[in-house]
């Protein structure tokens, strides 16, 4: 099961650099409980050379003053294929908002990319 409060992103389109649709609201700090930040490709991306998600978090739902607290790798193109992007332990240090990041090395043609938060680290796993 998924929470929709927990979902940043749910098959959002990136073509260019953009921040995720949706904000998570942590109310800061780190939780005690182990959760994952979970990133699929919902459909494969073309045009562009890569994509590198990243998380960022603020005090502020505008992020005027964004940090990143984690960096997935960057992905090639030809790695962008439908299915598991990556998992990560949700990180520490969080301040009251979360947003995904993804960058994204030339303008993609096609890609969509679905990102959420949950303690089950295999539910975005086919």
């Amino acid at each position: 099961m998924i929470d929709n409060s927990l979902v940043f992103s749910d098959k959002q389109v990136v073509t260019t650099t953009a921040a995720s649709t949706n904000v998570v609201k942590t109310n800061g700090g780190d939780v005690p409980n182990r959760l994952f930040l979970v990133v699929r490709v919902d459909t494969a991306f073309a045009g562009c050379t890569s994509v590198t998600p990243s998380v960022e978090t603020d005090d502020a739902s505008a992020f005027s003053s964004a940090e990143t607290v984690a960096t997935f790798p960057t992905y090639p193109v030809a790695s962008l294929t439908a299915g598991m992007l990556g998992i990560i332990p949700l990180p520490l240090g969080l301040k009251d908002y979360l947003r995904m990041k993804y960058t994204v090395v030339g303008t993609a043609t096609a890609g969509k990319i679905s990102a959420f938060i949950t303690d089950n680290p295999n539910i975005g796993i086919d």
